[in-house]
């Protein structure tokens, strides 16, 4: 049985400025994570790795301090668990933020461009993810990952994928996404996925983030949709937000029934490393909302909110 005393939030030192940590980190998942080829220099690659692995756990463990407390309390009956999960659609870090609505009925061309340069710039990879979190978990959790990996690879078919569905709307809209100039909190946020996935000592992290993501994305990818729509971007464009607007709703219903319940009744002291990844990614969702509202809102209306 896990010892939830011996797995507080344990940063290695402060981190340097935010900006600076996840533009290195992004940079880093993008060479890590992609297919590559043995070199002579490896011995220096892996030195490089092991101070970028350090840097991106001290991020975590960082951002585990600020949840932690409140993960600490969940409740552990696997109904009482669920139930609690489910809530965070209405209480949890980011919820109900004016920036869809805004998108949904004000934002101009320019904004809504500017927007979707920056989703698709911190654009993690679901599918991805996906795959990486389900390595061992128990069968149940891993076979309801499985049916969502089917989902997000379009069943077998190259045009239901939903990352190339995504990377057509950037293509279709010629926007040019960079590390470079995306906003640190959209960098943050897919760092924080990334690690979940690849370090396994947060897979438990990543299983209740990425339930998270479909528990609360399909309300906000259909105003994202609605705002398409009303300024006239063909469906090539709103698909991929269409499409999750009403996919997502089974998926999440399918991961808290078939992953989080069968892993609540058979490993109760996971819960709070489950709890910690949700209100962790919905955390970084929270500050991308508000740094994109400052972006795009005059100053005047923000004094106002």
């Amino acid at each position: 049985m896990l010892k939830l005393m011996d797995h507080r939030p344990s940063p290695a030192g402060a981190l340097c400025g935010d900006e600076e940590v996840h533009r290195d980190l992004a940079f880093w998942n993008h060479e890590r994570l992609g297919p590559a080829m043995p070199t002579a220099g490896w011995d220096r690659d892996l030195k490089r790795q092991c101070a970028m692995l350090m840097l991106e756990s001290t991020w975590i463990e960082t951002l585990r301090e600020e949840v932690y407390d409140r993960a600490q309390a969940v409740p552990r009956r696997p109904e009482g668990f669920i139930e609690w999960f489910e809530d965070l659609k209405r209480s949890g870090p980011g919820q109900g933020d004016p920036l869809f609505p805004w998108l949904a009925d004000h934002a101009t061309d320019d904004d809504m461009r500017w927007f979707l340069t920056q989703e698709a710039a911190g654009e993690a990879g679901f599918d991805d993810l996906v795959a990486l979190t389900q390595v061992k978990l128990p069968d149940e959790a891993k076979l309801e990952l499985a049916r969502n990996y089917w989902d997000e690879m379009g069943r077998g078919n190259a045009g239901g994928m939903h990352g190339p569905m995504l990377a057509r709307a950037v293509e279709a809209l010629k926007l040019r996404p960079t590390i470079e100039e995306t906003a640190w909190e959209s960098l943050a946020l897919a760092n924080t996925m990334t690690a979940f996935a690849t370090v396994r000592r947060y897979a438990w992290h990543s299983v209740g983030a990425l339930g998270v993501v479909e528990l609360t994305a399909p309300g906000r990818v259909a105003l994202v949709g609605k705002g398409l729509k009303r300024l006239g971007y063909p469906p090539t464009v709103r698909k991929y937000f269409d499409l999750h607007a009403v996919l997502d709703v089974k998926h999440s219903e399918d991961w808290n029934a078939n992953a989080l319940l069968p892993l609540a009744r058979e490993l109760p002291d996971c819960l709070p490393f489950i709890a910690e990844g949700a209100l962790m990614r919905l955390l970084c969702g929270q500050r991308c909302f508000e740094r994109y509202r400052s972006q795009l809102w005059p100053a005047t209306r923000m004094a106002a909110e």
